[in-house]
Order: structure tokens, then sequence, then C-alpha cells
């Protein structure tokens, strides 16, 4: 339940490269413009509840280093939107009801979980939670009308890490027997969620258009 082997380094690394993408933009463009504080707040609670288990469970080098570096830079984004670059935090649109994502999936993470212990339960909020969370960012480009090409890459590349992250289930179902349904069923919520956007990347951002959605 835990960043094990190789086969998920590659949808590791694309969510680390969407990470280190949104903070690039943030520090280098000195603005959180087009940014959703929210989205990021709830990634910041979904890595801290996930990764728990830092300090009990020693899998190795990589995945205590991974675990740190979510972390933290879920943090550092937060605390770039609302405190260093607060002043171009556009908070008019950014106005997702996160309440309506935090309590179902806690409520669901204490009825439908593996096991019933604290630290299980805490990642089973979290993989719910995730699945979701990019609800508030895809909400205030709605809103906005349209999304930087850099926010776009970073979107993007968000997506792409939740499909690897499908196809590295199919492989582990196929070949170890393994299956694991609250993941699975999280998973191709989140994916889901991309699809129209990924389109609308194909179709406008690749080809030097800007990314706009209906408002």
């Amino acid at each position: 339940m835990v960043i094990q082997t190789s086969r998920k380094k590659a949808p590791d690394l694309s969510h680390l490269l969407a990470i280190i993408l949104l903070l690039l933009k943030i520090w280098k463009s000195r603005s959180c413009a087009g940014i959703s504080g929210k989205s990021q707040v709830l990634f910041a609670v979904v890595f801290t509840a996930r990764y728990l288990d830092l300090f009990t469970n020693y899998i190795s080098l990589y995945n205590t280093c991974m675990k740190v570096v979510y972390i933290a830079c879920s943090f550092t984004t937060v605390w770039m939107i609302y405190s260093k670059f607060k002043a171009t935090y556009d908070g008019n649109h950014d106005t997702f009801r996160v309440e309506f994502l935090v309590i179902p999936t806690a409520i669901l993470a204490f009825l439908v979980n593996h096991d019933f212990t604290p630290l299980e339960i805490l990642w089973t909020f979290s993989i719910y939670l995730e699945s979701v969370a990019i609800l508030p960012q895809l909400f205030m480009v709605s809103k906005t009308g349209e999304a930087e090409t850099i926010t776009s890459h970073y979107l993007f590349a968000l997506g792409v890490y939740r499909t690897l992250y499908l196809f590295n289930w199919i492989w582990r179902y196929h070949f170890e027997g393994f299956f694991d349904l609250i993941a699975i069923v999280a998973g191709l919520v989140q994916t889901v969620l991309y699809c129209d956007f990924f389109y609308l990347y194909i179709t406008k951002v690749l080809k030097g258009k800007k990314l706009s959605l209906p408002a």
C-alpha cells in the first residue's frame, strides 16, 4: 500500500514532475494566480494521512525519500499560496466547498477499508480523498475559463501519474494475482475526472493554444 517496487517508479516520477512544475511555476512567476489553494491543501492532507507510517514502517531509502519529498513539497506549495505569494492568490475563483469532499471520504474510509486500524483508515482516507482532490482546481479553471500553459502541464502530469498507476495495477493483477479494489476504484474515479482535460490538452495545449474550458 506504499511505494515499493521499480514498476511504480514511472507513475511516482510523473507525480513528482507535476509537483515540481507547479512549484517552479509559482516561484519563477512569483505568483500563484490560477492555482487552487484548496486543491493543494487537500493534497497536503492526502500525503500526511498516507505517509504517517514513515516513522513506523521502513521499506527502502527510495520509499522513504519519496514520502518525505511529497510531504515537504505539498506543504511548501500551501505555504507559497497562503503566505509567501498570498497577494496573488485568486480566492474569489477558488470557491469549491471542500467539506463536500473531505467529510464523505472520511466517512467512507471508516466504513470501507482493509483493516479497521488507525493507520489503515488514514491510508484509505488518503486514497479516497486523492481521487477527488483535483476537483477544486478543475472547478477554478472552469470558472476562469482558461488555464496557463504551465498549469495545464501540471494537470496533465497528474493525470498521467494516475493513468500509469492503472497500468501498474493491471500488470500486478495479471502477473501476481494482486487486486486492491479500493485503490483501483478510486484510481478509476480520478482518471475519469481528467478525461475531458486530457482531450483539451491534446487538442489545444500541444498545438500551442491556451487551454480553456466552458465557464
